[in-house]
């Protein structure tokens, strides 16, 4: 942490204390959020796949830009892009889905396939992501001005 030379040592006692506070809070809602995503994992695995997907992890990253979600099947890790968070429930539901598959198929070859047509809204998600990654292609136009 960087701390500008004129502060006291107090002030620097405190404004360390105020960060690591707000770090901590940070973190505790990173980890109730991870823990909610498990929980969320665990129902659809029951739901769909009859309980037989189980994750070891799932939690929510930031440094997945160009992918929705990734599995690691040797580990039983599933982690999810923030960007996903505020998209629908359905779409949320069908990254977990699909990298809950991963964890029973780990390529995308027809058996992976046929697993995903357990979730009905399956063809609606993907439309879904689709257009979200073509209006990110979109050339951003400047703002309208009042008249």
């Amino acid at each position: 942490m960087l701390i500008p030379a004129r502060m006291s040592e107090a002030e620097e006692h405190r404004w360390v204390t105020v960060m690591l506070d707000k770090l901590a809070a940070q973190e505790s809602k990173r980890m109730l959020g991870d823990v909610e995503l498990g929980e969320r994992a665990e129902r659809l695995s029951d739901q769909y796949f009859g309980g037989r997907a189980r994750p070891t992890s799932v939690r929510w990253v930031t440094n997945q830009n160009t992918r929705w979600g990734s599995c690691t099947p040797s580990e039983g890790s599933i982690r999810l892009s923030h960007r996903l968070q505020g998209m629908p429930e359905y779409v949320v539901d069908y990254v977990l889905v699909h990298e809950l598959a991963h964890l029973l198929v780990p390529g995308h070859g027809p058996d992976f396939w046929r697993l995903l047509e357990a979730y009905p809204r399956t063809e609606r998600a993907r439309g879904y992501l689709e257009g979200v990654v073509a209006a990110e292609r979109l050339p951003h136009l400047p703002a309208a001005r009042g008249e």
